[in-house]
């Protein structure tokens, strides 16, 4: 979806530099008198036929969601949030591949507020996109201003002429200098290099497509889900239920044509019954509220804490069952009925039966799908999840005979679900790692994730090989093979982790693991680290080097960058070519901290203001590259020119190494 997203930004921002500057939207602010000194404020905006103004809440990997911030309250305060006088469209976007919201033709936005002076000042900016069946706009910030008497509220060419006042008296500069306390730019420093700020989208369209890969579908979630579903029917709630279903299907009828329907019947009623939920959960919160779920701090913590509860039944502390009752009514009304509905009572039942194994399997499945921000996600997972699930009892029906080669219960199945305790420990550390890394606790710094992950497998290797029992297990009197070969993944797999903790970058979980630059103790050389985090500072050095540039547009929450620098960037071609070569830029477009001074620039004929650095590289990407993902790379010569096409997720070492060697011959070329 990245890929989709990317490319469509791309192709929206050079059809716009061909064209005329659109305003399809145009926002007019007043204010409106209530009881008392409550007042409201009004935020109108007209939108054009064919046109629609993004919803406020909107999934992350998709457009921008329309933002109202309030830089300035002054003799008044805000009461509760701004309201849109009327419900957004739901639609299914192709283009963006998810379901989003929208306005069309006009829409208001109200914020209530209580004056608590004589006079009072509001100042701010609600930043917004639109898009119609062609072409979106990049986001916009349209900025605002409000003043008034507390006895009577401003009227509406008050505070229009208020707004027009301010904006006259802000200069509009394009900021092309480092922005430091010390070293603050003048307007003459930004136009002598603004030519480094000079938009480049249809030169670096001339290089073609950029190299993107294709990003997590729908299919691998079903796989996911499917994998889930297999490991579920190996877990104590699930398997015995195996034999005890397809026998008492074989026995209710003499007629095993009609036996074998209806254990086909009750392997599509667990599916129905899964599927269902997953759409009722994505129908009641959302693809967008599951994507934010997904991604937001205190989500993860609650989920981390589940995780680990399920992990400390599953090791045997306690048993989570839910109500016998619930299970009593639906075994009543499976045996109260007949034909389909009596089947469906009896799937349902295996649904709540199994919650205790199959929940944390389901929440984590969940959880991943709704992360990809696709609306179909968590019901596809689901389906895939059920589809295992009802496999053998279908089969079973099928193929009586193979049940007596079935494993009966026992010791095994309580040692599954150990396993399954400890694989639960290590993917909750996953849900507080992401938690911890947004609220900068540096709790969980990766030396600590690794420690702790080398410690979880190295105990499930030696519970696997019998050197670790707990209470409620069955005496092992031998090793199987397969109990043996699984200790040595295990095992293995601890070893291999080791060297993380002297900072090696250990591919393999390098979407789990937190990033590099968390790790204090690290004698790993081979990482490539950014020589300027400072887009100007680094064009200058480079032309005096006579070096091309490689610019890293990038993002502390951004876990495909992540990926890329501990994938590719630790390659030694790769890591050779970026140091000796090229000059690395790296810029974090989420770079909260502050300007020294907000700086107005002026795009696409209006005016926005900067308050951070991540604002500043954002601007520089979208107005000078015409696009706003991360990762993004892009080569330049020391004039700010592209020497190629741009560059974004794709984990293929080769591809990237061609794509600085493509860079190197242009610039050689120019030269």
């Amino acid at each position: 979806m990245k890929r989709n997203l990317s490319l469509l930004f791309l192709l929206c921002l050079s059809i716009f530099s061909y064209a005329q500057i659109l305003e399809p939207i145009k926002w007019s602010f007043s204010t409106k008198n209530l009881s008392g000194n409550e007042k409201e404020l009004v935020f109108k905006a007209s939108i054009e036929s064919g046109w629609h103004l993004y919803g406020t809440d909107l999934p992350e990997g998709g457009p921008i969601s329309t933002t109202f911030t309030f830089h300035k309250v002054e003799g008044a305060k805000l009461i509760g949030k701004v309201t849109a006088d009327r419900t957004p469209i739901f639609k299914y976007d192709p283009q963006f591949d998810m379901k989003l919201n929208w306005f069309e033709t006009n829409v208001t936005f109200t914020q209530k507020i209580e004056v608590t002076a004589p006079t009072f000042t509001i100042d701010g900016e609600v930043r917004y996109m639109g898009c119609n069946d062609e072409t979106c706009l990049p986001p916009s910030p349209e900025e605002f201003n409000f003043t008034g008497k507390g006895g009577a509220a401003a009227s509406d060419k008050n505070a229009t002429a208020a707004q027009d006042s301010e904006k006259v008296e802000e200069p509009a500069v394009v900021p092309a200098t480092p922005l430091t306390p010390a070293t603050k730019p003048s307007v003459t420093e930004i136009t002598e290099s603004v030519d480094l700020w000079a938009p480049v989208t249809d030169k670096l369209n001339s290089f073609g497509k950029e190299a993107v890969s294709e990003d997590t579908s729908l299919w691998v979630i079903l796989l996911t889900g499917f994998l889930g579903g297999l490991f579920a029917l190996l877990t104590p709630c699930v398997w015995p239920m195996i034999p005890m279903t397809v026998s008492f299907f074989l026995k209710r009828t003499k007629d095993r044509k009609k036996s074998i329907r209806d254990a086909i019947t009750y392997g599509v009623s667990i599916i129905v019954i899964y599927v269902a939920l997953g759409l009722i959960i994505t129908g009641i919160f959302g693809a967008s509220a599951l994507n934010n779920l997904a991604t937001n701090a205190i989500f993860n913590i609650i989920f981390f804490l589940l995780l680990v509860v399920f992990a400390v039944s599953f090791l045997g502390a306690f048993e989570i069952t839910l109500p016998a009752s619930w299970t009593t009514k639906l075994d009543s009304k499976a045996d109260s009925t007949t034909g389909l509905l009596s089947i469906f009572f009896m799937a349902f039942t295996l649904a709540l039966v199994s919650f205790s194994c199959t929940g944390p399997i389901i929440g984590t499945l969940l959880v991943q799908a709704a992360s990809m921000g696709a609306a179909a996600g968590p019901a596809v997972g689901m389906f895939g999840f059920a589809l295992a699930l009802s496999i053998p009892f279908s089969l079973f029906a099928i193929f009586p005979s193979m049940l007596a080669s079935m494993p009966k219960s026992g010791g095994w199945l309580n040692s599954v679900k150990v396993v399954l305790g400890f694989l639960e420990l290590a993917l909750a550390l996953k849900f507080l790692s992401v938690a911890d890394l947004a609220y900068g606790w540096r709790i969980l710094d990766r030396e600590v994730f690794v420690s702790l992950w080398i410690i979880i497998f190295m105990l499930l290797g030696l519970y696997l090989l019998g050197k670790l029992k707990f209470s409620h297990d069955s005496e092992l009197k031998y090793v199987s093979v397969s109990r043996l070969f699984l200790a040595m993944i295990s095992l293995s797999f601890s070893i291999y982790m080791i060297p993380g903790l002297w900072g090696a970058p250990l591919k393999a979980i390098s979407a789990f693991a937190p990033p590099l630059n968390t790790q204090d103790f690290n004698l790993y050389t081979e990482e490539v680290h950014a020589e300027f985090s400072d887009y100007e500072a680094g064009m200058a050095y480079a032309k005096k080097a006579n070096k091309p540039v490689l610019v890293d547009f990038s993002g502390y929450g951004c876990v495909n960058c992540r990926k890329m620098e501990a994938s590719v960037w630790t390659d030694t071609e790769v890591k050779s070519i970026i140091d000796n070569d090229y000059v690395l830029i790296t810029l974090m477009v989420d770079d909260k901290t502050p300007l020294p001074e907000p700086i107005t620039i002026e795009e696409y004929g209006k005016k926005r203001t900067l308050r951070t650095i991540g604002d500043k590289w954002s601007y520089l990407q979208r107005s000078k590259f015409g696009a706003n993902a991360q990762p993004f790379y892009v080569l330049l010569d020391e004039a700010g020119n592209p020497i190629g096409p741009s560059y974004s997720f794709n984990e293929n070492v080769s591809e990237y190494v061609q794509f600085l060697n493509n860079g190197l011959k242009t610039f050689k070329a120019q030269k």
